[in-house]
């Protein structure tokens, strides 16, 4: 009987309708004391409330099934995208009750008021959809729904609480994953802003003799079997296939800098999943490797239909270092895994061409046996302030510093082209777009 009554008790919230009704019964009584004509009039109110809640207690607790809920979360939650994640709610009431409802999501959220409000009648059903945008990778504990419900005369209301305790794990962005691989898969990449590339000549990989349609290459014309056929007949090629694409990650503290809530590490593991899932689609070989002040780990290349998720779980288990990438133990690594010329994509970050000048030697000796595209991130906040005019002395020391900084970046893309090595400086958000374009234009140019 205790725990019966503790239960109740519990659940049992008051609401500001009834704190109104209180209010007006308790200004009544005040008045009567100065009006007498008032008579029992403020005491037949007042019982007449603390019936009407005794009613409304009555409704609530009588129903044992009251109102169904349930929370409905993916398997995974991808990082850096915004997740749906919907509540179901049925009411099992034979009136029409007010929810409102409270979820527990996880504390790397830092929402302390998500609250939502619904009306349903009888045997109604309703779907509420929220989105969750996650920017760090790891697991998400979310905990109870407290669900609130009130019936018509809303003087109370009673407490649900659900069970929805349930660990999701976030990983990498694959919902944009899924969008790049439809569009590699239907040659419409462009449509995300990746360039056209004009192809200079044509791969040496035949394919088929097929006939002539306008827009093929004139210098393709078979002309021995344009003669047999009567008919034009032109050599098809295929782009270059099997080719290993590799993407070398840096967790050093260089990628610790934050850019919109997310990290740069976690933009360089978002961009290099989509590329190896763009370059599996273009049948190439994809693979991984992490370094910081070791090397971590290394997926060799391949082309197997597990090798995406197989890159997949390394990368959600990445963190970032606090230490300096040894190049050397990269270069090491390098020669011993790599057997064959590769295209290695090194995701890190240069703040100034000190930082370059450490690490350049070990990038030449890359650069001689493979062909290395450096990608490096462009301070947006630094190019703000440089565009921005300068009111006072203190801004024009602040925009002469940020003009500093940003011709530094630019030094870096000259220093990195006059020894051969490809570069590529973007902004964070536009990482994955350039990368893939940057992967294309190579494939198109046939420079691997």
């Amino acid at each position: 009987m205790k725990e019966l009554f503790k239960k109740f008790y519990t659940n049992l919230f008051l609401e500001n309708r009834l704190f109104i009704a209180l209010g007006l019964c308790s200004a009544l009584f005040l008045f009567a004391f100065f009006l007498p004509v008032l008579g029992d009039l403020p005491y037949l109110l007042f019982f007449a409330l603390l019936l009407l809640v005794i009613i409304d207690i009555y409704l609530l607790f009588s129903s044992r099934k009251g109102v169904f809920l349930r929370r409905d979360v993916p398997e995974r939650l991808s990082n850096g995208d915004d997740n749906e994640l919907k509540i179901y709610l049925e009411n099992f009431y034979p009136f029409q009750v007010s929810v409102g409802i409270i979820d527990e999501i996880p504390f790397q959220f830092q929402k302390r008021d998500l609250w939502f409000k619904a009306h349903l009648k009888v045997r109604e059903q309703k779907v509420i959809s929220y989105l969750l945008r996650p920017t760090k990778r790891g697991a998400y504990e979310f905990g109870l729904i407290r669900l609130f419900v009130s019936s018509p005369l809303g003087l109370v209301s009673r407490r649900f609480n659900v069970a929805g305790e349930n660990t999701v794990p976030v990983y990498p962005s694959f919902l944009k994953l899924r969008q790049y691989e439809l569009m590699a898969i239907s040659n419409r990449l462009m449509d995300v802003g990746i360039k056209k590339i004009r192809r200079v000549g044509h791969s040496m990989e035949f394919d088929q003799v097929k006939n002539y349609v306008a827009g093929d290459d004139i210098r393709t014309i078979n002309w021995k079997a344009t003669a047999r056929r009567n008919d034009l007949m032109v050599n098809s090629y295929t782009e270059e296939k099997s080719q290993h694409i590799y993407c070398v990650i840096d967790k050093s503290r260089a990628m610790k800098m934050p850019f919109d809530g997310l990290s740069l590490l976690d933009y360089a593991i978002n961009a290099s999943l989509i590329l190896s899932s763009v370059a599996l689609v273009k049948q190439d070989k994809a693979g991984l490797i992490t370094v910081a002040e070791k090397t971590k780990k290394i997926v060799p290349a391949d082309r197997k239909s597990t090798q995406l998720q197989k890159i997949m779980e390394v990368l959600y288990n990445e963190k970032t270092r606090y230490l300096e990438t040894d190049m050397e133990a990269l270069y090491v690594s390098i020669r011993s895994a790599l057997k064959q010329r590769s295209l290695v994509v090194f995701f890190t970050n240069f703040e100034s061409m000190s930082a370059l000048e450490r690490q350049l030697p070990y990038l030449k000796r890359i650069a001689k046996f493979h062909l290395l595209l450096v990608v490096f991130f462009e301070n947006t906040t630094l190019r703000t302030l440089s565009e921005e005019g300068a009111k006072d002395v203190e801004g024009i020391y602040i925009k002469t510093i940020a003009e500093k900084f940003a011709y530094e970046k630019r030094l870096i893309v000259k220093e990195l082209t006059r020894h051969g090595i490809l570069s590529l400086l973007t902004a964070p958000q536009n990482l994955t777009v350039n990368v893939v374009n940057s992967y294309l234009a190579i494939k198109a140019k046939q420079q691997l």
